[in-house]
């Protein structure tokens, strides 16, 4: 039994993570920015112990820096940061708005690096010492054939570099790091048109995780384990 924590474990990919690594009898830290109105993430907490719910706002400097205090140095052994927005749908060239990037920017890219470093106490007492960050194939440079969407694409792009340099920061200490890619999957974000659902995403990334080798650190990984050009 591995102690997981998965934030933006209210709807969708977080949620299906929720689900289903208490399936397999793991215990999970969920976060979330309003745990009263997460109603379904909430009536997953049935079997005592199993389960924990920590409000965490990746905007807010003082709930990041609380997170931590409210973990009282328990060990956490994997942890999925899920939680990033796509921001405005529309960001073709001429339209695209400083301060509505710098805050897509800020949940994306930065915020998964400062609280890696706020919760490196814990990860450091954890046996599995695995660091997964969901990004997207839009922030490959390689896969950019269609141009637009900056913001979003940037901030990906730019968290796939955070994870990079963690899993050579951090390797003499035995953590691996990676960055996952869910697929077109269907959700708020996805839309209707998305080619898989969040059982299929997270059962492969699931897979990907417990595979997960110190060579294979600071990989790009597709959700089915395969791997995508930077």
């Amino acid at each position: 039994m591995a102690t997981v924590l998965v934030t933006g474990s209210n709807r969708g990919i977080g949620l299906e993570f929720v689900k289903q690594l208490l399936a397999r009898g793991d215990r999970v830290l969920a976060t979330c920015r309003d745990i009263e109105a997460a109603t379904e993430l909430q009536a997953l907490s049935t079997k005592p112990g199993s389960l924990e719910l920590l409000e965490l706002d990746v905007c807010s400097a003082e709930s990041m820096q609380n997170l931590p205090r409210r973990l009282n140095g328990e060990a956490i052994d994997i942890l999925v940061n899920n939680a990033g927005v796509y921001g405005p749908k529309s960001t073709r060239f001429g339209e695209v708005d400083g301060e509505l990037w710098s805050q897509v920017l800020h949940v994306n890219s930065i915020a998964p690096l400062l609280l890696t470093q706020l919760l490196i106490d814990n990860l450091r007492q954890g046996s599995s010492k695995k660091l997964l960050y969901v990004t997207s194939k839009m922030g490959s440079i390689d896969d950019n054939k269609g141009g637009g969407s900056y913001i979003y694409r940037s901030s990906k792009t730019a968290l796939n570099s955070v994870v990079k340099s963690l899993s050579i920061d951090l390797a003499s200490e035995g953590f691996k790091a990676a960055v996952l890619h869910p697929g077109w999957v269907l959700t708020d974000m996805g839309g209707p048109d998305a080619q898989i659902d969040t059982k299929t995403s997270v059962s492969g990334m699931l897979q990907v995780i417990d595979a997960l080798t110190e060579e294979q650190s600071g990989s790009f990984f597709n959700y089915d384990g395969s791997i995508i050009p930077w």
